[in-house]
């Protein structure tokens, strides 16, 4: 047994012990708590956001969940209403301006406004409106027709009661191409197999009536050769086309036709195909009460207004002939234009004949050269009784006064070494059906 006093003096240095020991480990405690402290309060000091954190996210984190931060609304400009139409089965222009909401007042404004061109009577499927109207107040400021690529025209509001036409025809790039195909069956469907439309077709046809009956002198096996131009803006067809040359090879002849400078055709030898014109619709003589004049000043409206034919003063009732053989393509009731009629030509001719009294014909008939198709009269727009005529070649009115028209049966003689050089490269083309396509 050992000594008493050594025994509680080492009681109490291992109580010692222990009591130091744990004081050490709660300030070694106390230290790590410091310095962790420290290291968050220096790393939120110098925290670097991500890409795209805004001022606005990080008060929004420090936030409730439940509380939506404030985003600024931002001003976007403002500007026209633009509406686009397409013209689909059923269609009317009636009934495509009461779906744009656009009244008949405006609609019978802008019929004012084509009176010159008489575009909008003849919607087709697939012609493209576009309405350009105000903002605030809805009112149509600006009307737009596509007809293809290559034609548009462009109505403009001038004031409250008026809108002007602007008519943007694209000479666009015109391309040569050369159609051979063997007869099997008909003409016309061999015709359509090989890639002509149906109005090429067409115009073949009638180009040849006087020389070539399709029915009994043309046969299976027998050929034909067809140089048309197709014409193209930024690469794309536009839907027009000229047929520059044809030829039929049958069992006993050949037979052709050549499109010459003047607009006429013409075969091999310079005769001519197409019907001669008259150069006025009517017999005897009526005075010339407005000419054709693109810049001419409206009589009614007292603007610049083209006027794209020629006015005849003559009582109501005079008889009107068509000036050359042709088909009725329009027999119109129009509010400005009064009554008129359209005739399509052979080539690219087209004839017009407004503000007539009373119509003899109807679409689709076929009219031969003076025979009578109206009376005159003084419907419509009109400051009295007269005809207005036009003539269009190539899409565009000409003065019917002046304008080239086949007034002759054969190439003028001085420009007969001309026409043969252009049969000759013709000649060449059908000769090399392989050049598909090529800028000429």
């Amino acid at each position: 047994m050992g000594d008493p006093i050594w025994t509680i003096m080492n009681a109490n240095w291992k109580l010692d012990s222990a009591r130091s020991r744990r004081q050490r480990r709660n300030w070694r405690l106390l230290l790590l708590l410091v310095v962790v402290g420290l290291g968050a309060v220096i790393s939120s000091l110098f925290s670097i956001s991500e890409p795209g954190s805004s001022e606005h996210e990080l008060v929004a984190q420090e936030k409730p969940a439940a509380v939506t931060p404030v985003v600024p609304t931002i001003a976007l400009p403002q500007g026209p209403v633009i509406v686009t139409r397409v013209v689909a089965p059923g269609d009317n222009l009636s009934a495509i301006f009461d779906s744009v909401k656009i009244n008949q007042t405006v609609l019978f404004q802008i019929l004012a406004a084509d009176e010159s061109l008489l575009a909008l009577d003849i919607l087709r499927l697939g012609n493209r409106l576009t309405f350009t109207l105000d903002e605030k107040t809805g009112e149509l400021e600006k009307m737009e027709l596509f007809i293809d690529l290559a034609h548009q025209i462009i109505y403009r509001r001038v004031d409250e009661n008026l809108f002007d036409s602007e008519e943007i025809i694209l000479p666009g790039v015109w391309k040569n191409q050369t159609v051979e195909a063997e007869i099997d069956g008909s003409f016309y469907a061999s015709a359509l197999a090989a890639g002509l439309s149906e109005q090429e077709t067409g115009n073949i046809t009638s180009l040849f009536k006087g020389k070539l009956d399709f029915s009994r002198d043309i046969q299976a096996g027998d050929r034909f050769q067809v140089v048309r131009s197709l014409q193209f803006v930024d690469d794309q067809a536009t839907g027009q086309s000229h047929i520059e040359g044809i030829r039929f090879s049958t069992r006993n002849h050949y037979y052709s036709a050549f499109l010459f400078a003047d607009g006429n055709y013409y075969d091999e030898n310079g005769e001519s195909l197409a019907q001669v014109f008259l150069r006025y619709p009517f017999k005897g003589h009526h005075r010339v009460s407005s000419p054709f004049n693109l810049r001419r000043m409206h009589p009614i409206t007292g603007r610049i207004s083209p006027h794209r034919g020629v006015d005849f003063a003559m009582p109501s009732g005079t008889p009107i002939m068509a000036t050359a053989d042709g088909e009725i393509t329009r027999v119109k009731n129009h509010p400005f234009a009064g009554k008129y009629i359209e005739v399509k030509h052979d080539g690219q001719y087209l004839t017009r004949y407004l503000h007539l009294s009373r119509i003899n014909v109807k679409r689709g008939q076929k009219v031969k050269r003076g025979g009578m198709i109206a009376r005159s009269g003084n419907t419509g727009r009109s400051t009295g009784p007269h005809l207005h005529y036009e003539i269009h070649i190539k899409r565009r009115a000409v003065n019917p006064l002046t304008a080239d028209i086949p007034l002759m049966a054969a190439v003028p003689k001085e420009r007969f070494k001309e026409f043969k050089q252009m049969v000759v490269k013709l000649y060449a083309r059908m000769e090399h059906v392989n050049d598909a396509h090529d800028g000429t």
